[in-house]
């Protein structure tokens, strides 16, 4: 089982992204509509986060 979080960035609307960490991957997914879930190697989620930046 994996702890799913909610985007800080979540607007009120409920557009929301949740994230979870699972072994060596990031899963993503929307709050509203869980399935499918998006799988990342956590080194691509890493670059992804710090180019928002």
């Amino acid at each position: 089982m994996v702890l799913w979080r909610k985007s800080s960035r979540s607007n009120s609307s409920a557009n929301c992204v949740e994230v979870a960490c699972s072994g060596r991957r990031v899963l993503a997914r929307d709050s509203k509509n869980p399935a499918p879930e998006l799988a990342f190697p956590a080194e691509a989620w890493r670059r992804f986060l710090d180019k928002q930046e």
